[in-house]
């Protein structure tokens, strides 16, 4: 089993949805997001490097 994440914008939604249908994708979870503008993001330093 492997867990995919995606953010799309919602008039893309029904297009993504019938292409899992199709790729025989049975199960999909959605949950509505929200966000103003483009952030700079959070950094994290792992072992020494940063990610953002």
């Amino acid at each position: 089993m492997k867990k995919i994440e995606a953010i799309i914008r919602p008039f893309k939604l029904d297009e993504v949805k019938e292409a899992l249908i199709e790729a025989g994708i049975k199960g999909l979870t959605i949950t509505e997001v929200r966000g103003y503008g483009r952030q700079k993001g959070h950094t994290e330093t792992y072992r020494g490097s940063e990610y953002r």
